[in-house]
């Protein structure tokens, strides 16, 4: 085991012991209670099975078989999700056929951020997360389970889900995906032409074809974004079937995986030693799902929603554990927008497993862990295949089959993750620099000042951005309004960054790595709604991002900085941040948020 990896996983731990020992003796006193039909009243049993068929409750009642709860994200606006609509009567029937049974616990909202970008519904998106957690809650409280399968794939989704199964950390859990839509148009060829768009070459209608081309079917979005991530990092934990990550959603494979999922379950359920997903998720899962993310080059989301996850489960982890792992991991997968390739480039080329199994070989990773499966993390480093009408996991090539897309662990594409902490002056902000081309690992340029992303798409389209500087994008936190993503300032800034300018972005909101090519420290803590520097920035100043060393300073005389005025967003802005579009319901979510390092969790 590679000695970072054991230094950063023992500090996690006993900066955790507290919490976690706090944490797992709950899960240890729910384990020891009677089955829910035993130990609830009658008229609490009977109004939980009353819609059931009487041969199900027959199982529950008198066989005392075990009981499946299914909490899904399923709508059919979102391309990922559309799949799941028949997956519970899918679950049923397996569930019937190993002697369990199985109900639809709850549903949870899924919303999309490539939908709400730029909107003001991205101002919830955050905010949907817990929402989401909140919801698994909700569903899982009626008590009655052994077990539950999570149906979920999207950004805020997963880690929603993920939070709520693990406040019923007693239970086995398996999640349950539903695979990457078929490949349309490239992501490099959809950014050029938003480049192209930006400067006002070609028009709305040849955008649209473009986006309709590259969104077009069922499935997650094909770029390695955080929907993606979620998977690559869900194999890591072992949480799901493994390789059941980025199997297409028409693929036969997909309801063989599926079907398999309520097998896992139960197995646990039934096991001697039965792992319930509080105590498979550990000081080291945690610690392997954010090694996955960095030597895949992973969403920067990330970093705020491992750490609520984390959190949950009674575990401490903060930027510093995620800078001094990418120092130490190698980087060993290039999918869009860290490389050319597409998820479905990815999966063909070894996918998770392959990643996996070089980690594990290069002592990147805790091996001996609990998983679903019940073998350790060597059950991922598979690939799922079918055979006739059953599944069976093979051997991957030992060597890349293409190595501009994977690599093995001692031929990596760079020594360290590409994701770096920025720490100065200015707070604490993560760049995902793996992407950033190496003349532009360091820009020292004046601020210009926005308080929102209008602001700085408006001065592009004046023409008023053609030098060199460094956007300053403050009051974009999550006390501020939600701490909306920025796409749409990637292609503008692009176009001024092709055009010869050194440009950056310094913010407090997330741009989900979705910024490339352009350095963008991101998450910057405190926000500036908090009081944190980045308030105090004014237009001209000069400011210097090092993206090498790990830097992000604003370049005057201390003195003055200190004595430098803080500002602060007029009644007007305040207003325009809590108001429409729902926003008015999540008012006590802005007041009470942690900061972003701490995970932007509202429920502490």
């Amino acid at each position: 085991m590679k000695h970072v990896l054991y230094e950063v996983t023992e500090r996690i731990r006993e900066r955790s012991i507290p919490t976690r020992k706090a944490y797992l003796q709950r899960i240890d006193q729910m384990l020891q209670r009677p089955r829910g039909d035993a130990r609830m009243g009658c008229a609490n049993v009977a109004h939980a099975f009353a819609a059931m068929p009487p041969s199900d409750k027959l199982r529950i009642y008198e066989e005392k078989k075990p009981h499946i709860g299914i909490v899904t994200a399923y709508n059919d606006m979102l391309s990922a999700h559309q799949p799941y609509q028949n997956y519970p009567d899918l679950i049923k029937d397996e569930a019937w056929k190993q002697g369990a049974t199985a109900q639809v616990a709850g549903g949870v909202p899924a919303m999309c951020d490539g939908i709400t970008q730029g909107e003001p519904g991205m101002e919830l998106s955050l905010f949907s997360r817990d929402t989401i957690a909140m919801s698994t809650a909700i569903a899982l409280s009626h008590d009655v389970f052994d077990a539950a399968l999570l149906l979920g794939v999207c950004d805020k989704i997963v880690p929603g889900l993920l939070i709520g199964a693990l406040q019923f950390g007693h239970l086995p859990c398996v999640f349950v995906p539903a695979g990457p839509m078929s490949t349309g148009l490239d992501n490099t060829s959809k950014s050029k032409v938003r480049e192209k768009y930006a400067q006002g070459i070609v028009g709305r209608d040849v955008l649209q074809a473009s986006e309709s081309a590259a969104y077009h079917g069922p499935g997650t979005c094909t770029f390695y974004g955080t929907a993606n991530s979620n998977q690559m990092l869900l194999e890591a934990m072992g949480l799901h079937v493994p390789g059941a990550a980025f199997v297409h959603p028409h693929n036969d494979m997909r309801e063989m995986l599926t079907r398999e999922s309520v097998r896992t379950v139960l197995a646990n359920v039934n096991a001697a030693q039965l792992v319930p997903i509080g105590k498979l998720v550990d000081e080291r899962v945690i610690v392997n799902a954010i090694v996955a993310l960095l030597a895949t080059g992973g969403s920067t989301n990330h970093c705020i929603h491992w750490v609520a996850i984390a959190r949950a489960a009674g575990i401490l982890i903060d930027w510093s554990d995620f800078s001094d792992l990418s120092d130490a991991t190698p980087l060993l997968a290039r999918v869009y927008p860290n490389g050319a390739a597409d998820v479905n480039q990815f999966q063909k080329a070894g996918g998770a497993g392959f990643v996996i199994r070089e980690l594990i070989a290069g002592g990147y990773m805790h091996a001996d862990v609990a998983t679903v499966a019940g073998n350790g993390l060597s059950d991922y480093c598979k690939l799922p295949t079918q055979v006739e009408d059953a599944l069976v996991w093979v051997d991957l090539p030992a060597q890349s089959p293409d190595v501009s897309i994977v690599r093995t662990h001692n031929a990596p594409f760079s020594e360290s993750g590409g994701l770096r902490l920025l720490t100065g002056n200015l707070g604490r902000a993560v760049i995902k620099s793996s992407a950033v081309p190496e003349e532009s690992q360091i820009i020292e340029a004046p601020a210009i000042v926005f308080d929102s992303q209008e602001e700085l798409l408006s001065a592009f389209k004046r023409g008023e951005l053609e030098r060199d500087f460094i956007a300053v994008v403050r009051f974009q936190g999550p006390r501020a309004n939600g701490m909306p993503e920025l796409h749409k300032l990637t292609p503008p800034l692009s176009v001024l960054q092709n055009k010869g300018f050194k440009v950056a972005i310094v913010t407090d909101g997330r741009m989900s790595g979705a910024s490339g090519k352009v350095p963008a420290a991101i998450h910057l803590t405190p926000e500036a709604l908090a009081d944190g520097a980045i308030g105090k920035i004014q237009s001209g100043d000069m400011l210097r991002l090092n993206a090498v060393i790990g830097t992000l300073n604003v370049l005057i005389d201390e003195d003055e900085w200190h004595e430098r005025p803080q500002a602060h967003l007029t009644e007007a802005q305040r207003f325009n941040n809590s108001h429409g579009m729902g926003r008015e319901l999540f008012g006590g979510m802005r007041k009470s948020v942690h900061s972003a390092e701490e995970g932007a969790v509202t429920w502490l």
